[in-house]
């Protein structure tokens, strides 16, 4: 069988389409991946295939390595607003790119010197969002995020979503080896725990061991990458998952969120039929008459 072509102008029609549906059922993706570095050429294609590949709403990336003269270096066809922080040195360094198909109006952005971390806040499909990317330090992690979560407290609200590579498993259950966590990780889960903070991944397979590094050190594995939400917004968390790639040795996370479910809430509220009123009263009225007779 041939494959069907199609015209300049079907194609036209169908993305029309597609935009009109997306704007019936408003969902976005969000993915998260430590990609270990972005100043071979090779590495920047391979990751921009992957991104088109995979077609997030917003990508965050971390350890890119580039430095705030190499920020052209990061470019997706079809993801043109690209945020970073980087550092001088080339270490560390952090990204959020947003989709070309979505109107994301962004009103306020921190950026941090040693690109540790970039936080935004905006508005996706007319609801407020702040989203922040950190690609935690491998020594201190946990009380470098309970830190930054500390001076971040007045911006982190209900719409809040933490990504990124936190270099800290949250449970036990996030390691192989079925470790025990230490004083200074329960010290941070206490930190989420005021800030109504959940491990969206755990919330949502709070059984399901899976992992997104492996340490060739100890020859474990551990869940460090993470994605946290504010506990009132898992109703619209529709599904989350851990993605292979082959340029990273870091696991990718999707997360898929539903922004129709609160105006279905609304839509679905029931309604007194008056017609069955009418009808319901016309049924006592017989009844009362038919008593009458016994």
């Amino acid at each position: 069988m041939g494959r069907i072509k199609h015209t300049g102008r079907e194609k036209q029609e169908s993305q029309i389409m597609s935009n009109r549906l997306t704007a019936l059922s408003p969902h976005a993706s969000i993915i998260t991946l430590n990609v270990n570095g972005l100043n071979s050429p090779i590495k920047r294609h391979r990751v921009a295939k992957w991104i088109k590949e995979q077609d997030p709403t917003i990508c965050c990336l971390q350890e890119t390595h580039l430095s705030p003269k190499d920020k052209d270096r990061l470019r997706v066809q079809g993801w043109r607003t690209i945020l970073q922080a980087n550092s001088k040195g080339k270490k560390a360094g952090v990204a959020i790119l947003i989709s070309d198909q979505v109107d994301f109006k962004i009103r306020k952005v921190k950026r941090d010197t040693q690109g540790q971390h970039i936080m935004i806040k905006g508005a996706l499909y007319q609801e407020e969002i702040m989203l922040i990317n950190i690609y935690a330090p491998n020594i201190g992690a946990p009380r470098f995020i309970k830190q930054l979560l500390t001076d971040l407290k007045e911006d982190v609200k209900n719409n809040t979503i933490i990504v990124g590579d936190l270099n800290t498993p949250l449970t036990s259950m996030d390691r192989s080896s079925r470790q025990k966590i230490n004083k200074e990780i329960v010290e941070l889960n206490e930190k989420l725990k005021q800030l109504d903070l959940i491990d969206i991944y755990r919330s949502l397979h709070p059984k399901k061991a899976e992992y997104t590094f492996f340490s060739s050190a100890h020859g474990t594995f551990s869940r460090i990458d993470h994605m946290l939400g504010n506990k009132a917004s898992l109703y619209k968390l529709k599904k989350i998952e851990i993605l292979t790639n082959i340029f990273s040795d870091h696991n990718a996370i999707r997360l898929e969120i539903n922004y129709k479910k609160k105006a279905e809430k609304g839509r679905k509220m029931w309604r007194l039929n008056n017609t069955l009123l009418s009808k319901q009263w016309i049924i006592e009225e017989i009844k009362e008459e038919i008593k009458k007779y016994l």
